[in-house]
Parts: structure tokens; C-alpha cells; sequence
């Protein structure tokens, strides 16, 4: 399944604004006939675009009436040419939307207040409120998945170290394992690849009682509530748990197949769950699935959240909301569709849904579904979207703090003061 990194998000938030000053092609297959017709855009990949062309041949079986252009595209090409259809006010009737981008299209009015136009009744807790900006529901959750620490058992075993207990590990305990794991493994293995990236910072804070916004779009956090977490970061650093900060820096840009964890080069790693069966095929192997360290080493700290993996939204000026209400609804909460598609964007919010479905998933599928479902009991409050400007705290900002301090460039405490002081100037 795509997913967003945060630089991406950097690159095309900062396109929006500027967007309308080029033209931009649609690349779109030929529409189906009928009297009205839905502009449907999405990005993915040639599996996504299978099933998404075989779901519509199913819903329009039963709509005789309506016609789909499909418009998919690559993963960055079909950002810059949403920013580009926006600016232009042409925006597809139905968008695949990430939680990363919300914020930016939704604070502008770009997108449907799909509220009343959208049954989400089956929906799981802490399924639904990702979708908010600025008190309307402009996204429908398209399916969850959670920030994990996977595990390749093949470098632990030869470490001689021991899958850890997931419900009582601490961060602490993390950088331990993971520093006995270096100890113990031949030179250029190590015990992780860095965990620290926005999903550690957001677990860590939310630990701690703060998180990275609020809902109406400010920090939620302070210099002081990060001054412990970069000191962690530190800690890894003099512990040999991670790599050297070069190795680090180059992993930013290799694919998921490249990963160290993949490769066997590091015991542990940080990734969403829905990306367990890639990671497992390119391992050539089962990976353990492990929650996140909590501060406390106390299951209900855990304060964990359902994220995204993406959502449906629709274009403000689409002149045809009923009928784009219809197939994002028919989407989300219709087993015929959720039997095409399965949990190639997620695994289902529906609950009705996801129980239907559940047999027909891959091994790795019924894995994270068990997961997801376990961990319901740690939730906490579902995180706001990041409001505009984000992307660039959790792209640039964050990373230059984190690089800095990876090098010994900056002290844990000034690296936190001066995220703290870009990020409120991000947003304002």
C-alpha cells in the first residue's frame, strides 16, 4: 500500500499554494456512459487500481444512470495534479485523501462536508474523528492501521536476544534490547533502525499527557514536554541501539524493500501495520508485530491510536453530492465492495464490515485485523488532523531536529527549543 512520507507531504503542501500557475492533463481512462457523471481520483498501485476498476463495474451494475471517470495516478503525480485541479476549482467528485493533506484542503473549503451524506454508524471507536476540519467530516475513514515496532526474528535469534513482552516493554527497555542486539550481532548489524519520527514523537507526547495538535489547529506541546524526548533519542545514540547517523540519513530514502529490517541488517524497526505482509515478503519470512514501548510499561499508558491509512473526500464544488455521498457510503459500509478490495487501503473502520471479510484476508491480513482489535482497550483519544502547515513541521522541522541531534550537532534540550519555536511559526 503508498504510503505518505512526511517530505512528500513538505513538497506538495507547499504546491497547493502555488498550483493553478500550470496546466495539468487528466490521464483518466474513457467514462462509462450514463447521465451523470463522477470524476473518481485515487492514487495507488497496479493492485489498488485492479480492485478500484473492478468495484466500480460492481456499483454501476446497480446505477445505470451514472457514469465514473477514473483518475488514477502514481502517488506523487497525483498529488501535484489535485493541487493543480484545486487551484483551478475542477477537483474530482470523489478524492482519495491522505491524513497528512486533510488539514491543508479541508481548512480551505475545498472539500464536502460529508456528515449528512455518509452512514458511519458501524464505525469503530477512534475511527472517525480523523476526518474533522474545523468541525465538519470532510474525510471517511477508507480503512486503519496502527504505528507498530516489527521485529525480524532471524537477527534476534542470532543475537541471542528474545522477542520482548509488547504489553509491558518500555522505551527504556526498547533501547536496551536493541542495544544488546548490536552487542551481539556481527559488525554493520544493528539493534534498530531509528524509531524516532513523527508517529514516536506523537506516542511519546501523548504518553505524557500532551500530543502534537490540538483540535482547533494549534501545538499541543510545549519546548518543555520535548526535552525528554530528544533526551531518549540521546540515550539510544550513546547505547550503539541504532546505527551510525549516515546510515540513518541514507535508509530516508530506500524503498520499503530496502529497509534494514527487511534486509537483516537491524533487529527492530517502526512501521504502520498495514505494511506487515510487504515487509514479511521482502524479509523472506515472518516478522513479529510488536505495540509500541510505553512510557509506564503499563498496557492502558499506552494511549495508541487508529490511524487512517487514507480517506474518501469529495470536491466542495462537486455539483452532484447525493451521488458522491452514495458511492463513498457504498464504499465503506457494502460487503461487495469490501470483498473486492479487502484491506488493501486499510483494514475496514466498518466493524460490521471488517467481521465479514475477515476470512477472505491473507494470513498477514488476519494478523493485523487480530492486532487492531486487540488493541482497542490502550486507545486514546483519536489525534486531530494536523492542521495547515503540518507537513512542515512534521516534514523539514522535524527531521532537521532529529538529524542534528543523530550527529551531535545540537543538545537534546536546544533541539527541543527550537522545534518548539519553527513549529509555532509553521502554523503561523
Amino acid at each position: 500500500m503508498a504510503e505518505m512520507t512526511r517530505r512528500a507531504l513538505l513538497g506538495i503542501t507547499g504546491g497547493l499554494a502555488a498550483a493553478g500557475l500550470a496546466g495539468c492533463g487528466r490521464n483518466s481512462g474513457a467514462p462509462t456512459s450514463g447521465t451523470t457523471t463522477l470524476q473518481f481520483g485515487w492514487w495507488g498501485n497496479e493492485l489498488r487500481n485492479a480492485q478500484t476498476s473492478q468495484a466500480i463495474a460492481a456499483y454501476l451494475e446497480d446505477h445505470s444512470e451514472l457514469a465514473i471517470d477514473p483518475l488514477p495516478a502514481e502517488f506523487s503525480a497525483y498529488w501535484e495534479r489535485l493541487a493543480t485541479q484545486t487551484a483551478a476549482n475542477d477537483a474530482p467528485d470523489v478524492i482519495q485523501m491522505a491524513d497528512g493533506f486533510i488539514g491543508d484542503y479541508g481548512s480551505k473549503g475545498a472539500l464536502l462536508d460529508l456528515a449528512d451524506l455518509v452512514d458511519t454508524s458501524k464505525f469503530g471507536p477512534g475511527t472517525l474523528d480523523s476526518g474533522r476540519v474545523d468541525g465538519k467530516l470532510v474525510g471517511i475513514n477508507a480503512g486503519i492501521n496502527t504505528p507498530v515496532i516489527m521485529a525480524n526474528p532471524k537477527v534476534l535469534e542470532r543475537a541471542g536476544v528474545e522477542l520482548p513482552d509488547d504489553q509491558t516493554w518500555t522505551w527504556d527497555d526498547y533501547r536496551d534490547l536493541a542495544a544488546e542486539v548490536t552487542a551481539n550481532s556481527p559488525k554493520g548489524t544493528f539493534g534498530t533502525a531509528s524509531p524516532f519520527s513523527d508517529k514516536t514523537m506523537q506516542a511519546w507526547l501523548r504518553q505524557h499527557g500532551a500530543d502534537l495538535f490540538t483540535a482547533d489547529g494549534q501545538l499541543a506541546f510545549t519546548a518543555a514536554d520535548l526535552e525528554p524526548y530528544f533526551a531518549l533519542l540521546q540515550s539510544y545514540v550513546d547505547a550503539k541501539a541504532l546505527p551510525p547517523a549516515e546510515m540513518i540519513t541514507e535508509e530516508e530514502g530506500r524503498s520499503l524493500e530496502q529497509s534494514s529490517l527487511a534486509e537483516g541488517r537491524t533487529g527492530f524497526a517502526i512501521f504502520w501495520s498495514n505494511q506487515l505482509a510487504a515487509i514479511s515478503k521482502a524479509a523472506g519470512g515472518e516478522v513479529a508485530m510488536l505495540r509500541l514501548p510505553s512510557v509506564t510499561g503499563k498496557a492502558a499508558d499506552l494511549r495508541a491510536w487508529y490511524h487512517p491509512s487514507m480517506l474518501w473526500s469529495a470536491s466542495s464544488r462537486t455539483e452532484h453530492p447525493d451521488q458522491v455521498g452514495q458511492l463513498i457510503g457504498w464504499w465503506v459500509n457494502s460487503v461487495d465492495c469490501a470483498s473486492i478490495c479487502l484491506d488493501e487501503r486499510g483494514y475496514p473502520a466498518n466493524t460490521e464490515i471488517a467481521a465479514a471479510i475477515e476470512s477472505k484476508l491473507t494470513p498477514e491480513g488476519r494478523r493485523v485485523a487480530e492486532f487492531i482489535a486487540e488493541l482497542e482497550p490502550a486507545l486514546g483519544d483519536t489525534p486531530p488532523a494536523p492542521p495547515p502547515g503540518g507537513g512542515t513541521i512534521l516534514g523539514d522541522v522535524l527531521g532537521r531536529a532529529h538529524a542534528d541531534v543523530l550527529f551531535g550537532k545540537i543538545t537534546g534540550k536546544a533541539a527541543a527549543e527550537r522545534f518548539a519555536a519553527e513549529s509555532q511559526a509553521a502554523l503561523a
